[in-house]
């Protein structure tokens, strides 16, 4: 089930790259950044209240809310010069890059988490790199 989800983010995130390139036209990529984010935070709070989830607020423990807030400073990081990249470059190669990101998160997997990298994923992570520089270059 885990990969319908992976997919949809997949998905989801081709649209962002789309449309962001679309919306940020003739204006400052920062803004632009704040807008966007806006509406993610109204659209997550909304069905975290939709579903009654919000009580869960109280159990979060002081490492849930210090890896949660430090998760959120790369996130909104890797937002502003996503945005900025989409602003100067073309959506076919800002994108692409952009998901180097993968290879870099299931290195930092192996080395932070000890996650076990088999073959096949490292070579998948090796096509992603290799990709990412092919159309740096």
């Amino acid at each position: 089930m885990w990969w319908i989800y992976a997919l949809l983010s997949a998905l989801f995130a081709a649209f962002t790259a789309l449309l962001a390139k679309i919306g940020i036209k003739g204006i400052n990529s920062d803004l632009a950044t704040a807008i966007r984010t806006l509406f993610i935070l109204v659209i997550a709070w909304g069905i975290v209240f939709a579903r009654k989830e919000v009580e869960g607020i109280t159990l979060l423990s002081k490492n849930n809310w210090l890896f949660l807030g430090l998760s959120g400073v790369a996130t909104g990081l890797s937002w502003i010069f996503y945005f900025k990249a989409l602003q100067l470059g073309k959506v076919s190669q800002v994108a692409p890059v952009d998901k180097l990101s993968v290879a870099i998160a299931i290195i930092l997997s192996a080395l932070l988490l000890h996650e076990v990298i088999t073959v096949k994923i490292l070579a998948g992570a090796l096509l992603i790199i290799g990709g990412s520089i092919l159309i740096i270059l």
